[in-house]
Order: structure tokens, then C-alpha cells, then sequence
């Protein structure tokens, strides 16, 4: 494998969960500095001291996950939406708010959110989680158009049925009702596999992605053609 993020230092937020791990180990493997940040940033002043620690940051992947509720949407409380919004969309402001000066002064910089799908097509029961999904990408897609011409590329990964421990353990996967599942709405007929998930990753945050602003790009086997 070549060494196409040598020198490249990397921040991944979550790395301990969601598509941290396969994207970390991905980012290793091709020459990249990775700093693992692990833990909550739902504290207001942890994405900046998050990013602080780091130094500097060439890129930042925006790996953000909460438990998914199924709530009907007429039962939904405010603390629920309250909840969800706090672990996956007002983290991502203060990171960016934190990251990007540098980013400008170098005129350099990458920053990749690693979304859902859930924000592109509907799904019953789902209303809070795919409105926080839709309001990352919205931003995304808003902040990318701004910031392009510092040099700064910033793009989603709006992903679903993806192999990961977060949304779809083995206990799932092992369900014949989720493999029945998997053949109707995948076109794919099966998960996307981490490794897959990851590649693209790294080929997002490497010079030969330097021409993608503000995009969204589906990694779901075809599940939101459907």
C-alpha cells in the first residue's frame, strides 16, 4: 500500500467508536499521523480543547455517533431532541470554529464528516436523528462553498449499512431479519465493509481529493436509490 498521507497529521474524532477504529487504522496504514480523540464532545469547550491538544491538524475527520432513538415522532420530546442534537451537531460549529484558523493561515486543510444516509431518504420513526444528520450535512455543504477558497476542502460521508459496531453489531447482523432486510433495500445485498468505508476515508483526505467542495457522498450499497 502506498504511502499517499505521509506526513499528513490527521485528528479523528470518537476514535474509539462509530467508524473510528477501521478509519484510524486505515489512516496508519497509509503514512498518516493520527490523533485519536476518545470520548464525549457534548461539553461546549471540548471541541476546542480537543483540537488545542492536537496541534496542528492537516485534516479532520468529524466522526460523530449517538444511539439512534425510535421515537414516533408526535412523542418526541425535548429532551430527547435536545439530546441528540448536542452529541451530533453543535460539536461540529466548535470544531470547525476551532481548526480553521490554522487552516486559513496555511491555506491548506481537510475537514470530512462522517454522517448518515438517514438524512437523504426518510425513514419511519427517525425524525430526530435524521434531522440532526440533515442539519451536519446542510452545514457541510454550506461551509464547503465558503471556506474553498482558502485551499480547504470540506465534505460529508452520508453512510448507512455500513459494517460498524455502533449502529450495526453482530448480534444484528446475525439476525435472519436484518439479512432479509439487507436483500430487500440493498441493492449491494450485503453491509459495505469497514475497510471499504475507510479507503474512501483516506482517499478524501489525501491531495488527490483536492477538487470536492462541499459534497455529499452516499456510501450505503445503493440503499437510498431505492
Amino acid at each position: 500500500m502506498q504511502a499517499t498521507l505521509l506526513g499528513k497529521r490527521i485528528l479523528v474524532t470518537q476514535a474509539d467508536t462509530f467508524m473510528g477504529p477501521a478509519i484510524c487504522k486505515e489512516l496508519n496504514a497509509q503514512g498518516a499521523e493520527v490523533i485519536e480523540h476518545v470520548g464525549s464532545l457534548a461539553d461546549p469547550e471540548a471541541p476546542g480543547k480537543t483540537v488545542a491538544a492536537a496541534g496542528r491538524v492537516d485534516v479532520l475527520v468529524a466522526n460523530l455517533a449517538v444511539g439512534a432513538p425510535t421515537t414516533p415522532a408526535a412523542e418526541v420530546t425535548d429532551r430527547e431532541w435536545d439530546a441528540i442534537f448536542s452529541a451530533l451537531v453543535h460539536p461540529l460549529p466548535r470544531l470547525v470554529r476551532a481548526v480553521l484558523p490554522q487552516m486559513v493561515a496555511r491555506a491548506s486543510g481537510k475537514i470530512i464528516l462522517i454522517g448518515s444516509a438517514s438524512a437523504l431518504r426518510g425513514m419511519r420513526r427517525t425524525s430526530t436523528y435524521s434531522a440532526a444528520r440533515g442539519a451536519q450535512i446542510a452545514y457541510v455543504q454550506a461551509l464547503g462553498v465558503e471556506v474553498a477558497r482558502h485551499n480547504i476542502q470540506i465534505n460529508a460521508i452520508a453512510q448507512n449499512f455500513v459494517d460498524n459496531p455502533s449502529y450495526f453489531p453482530e448480534d444484528i447482523q446475525a439476525n435472519p431479519k436484518f439479512q432479509d432486510r439487507l436483500k430487500r433495500e440493498v441493492p449491494l445485498g450485503r453491509l459495505v465493509t469497514a475497510s471499504e468505508d475507510a479507503s474512501f476515508v483516506a482517499y478524501l483526505s489525501s491531495d488527490a481529493a483536492n477538487c470536492f467542495v462541499g459534497q455529499v457522498f452516499p456510501v450505503c450499497g445503493g440503499w437510498i436509490a431505492r
